[in-house]
């Protein structure tokens, strides 16, 4: 059974910078695929980033994309989302998501695990 648990978040001004973590626990982290995504009061889950279980496929929504960066460590297992220039409307609670697949997901509905989620506040 893989379980999920996100740190890093919480509040800070617009313009800097802030980086997630999601650890996985679980057995063979390296077959996965995972993902990041965000949901903000009102609205639905949105995409944010992904990574292919090799890590050499990527693909980022486009209201974070040349902002936001996602990797992974494999010998950690752990993901991370780099987040930078960050904006009031960042402001969301983040999601790690995973999937045992060798594509690259973007839908809520291709990943199968969730973490509980962190929260993130950008204020102007």
């Amino acid at each position: 059974q893989v379980q999920l648990v996100e740190s890093g978040g919480g509040s800070v001004q617009a313009g800097v910078s802030l980086r997630l973590s999601c650890t996985f626990y679980g057995r063979a982290f390296s077959s996965y695929a995972m993902g990041w995504f965000r949901q903000a009061p009102g609205k639905e889950r949105e995409f944010v980033a992904s990574i292919s279980w090799s890590g050499g496929s990527r693909e980022y929504g486009d209201n974070v994309k040349g902002r936001f960066t996602i990797s992974r460590d494999d010998a950690k297992n752990m993901v991370n989302l780099q987040m930078n220039k960050l904006q009031p409307e960042d402001t969301a609670i983040y999601y790690c998501a995973a999937e045992s697949t060798h594509s690259l997901p973007v839908l809520v509905t291709e990943f199968q695990t969730w973490g509980q989620g962190t929260q993130v506040t950008v204020s102007s």
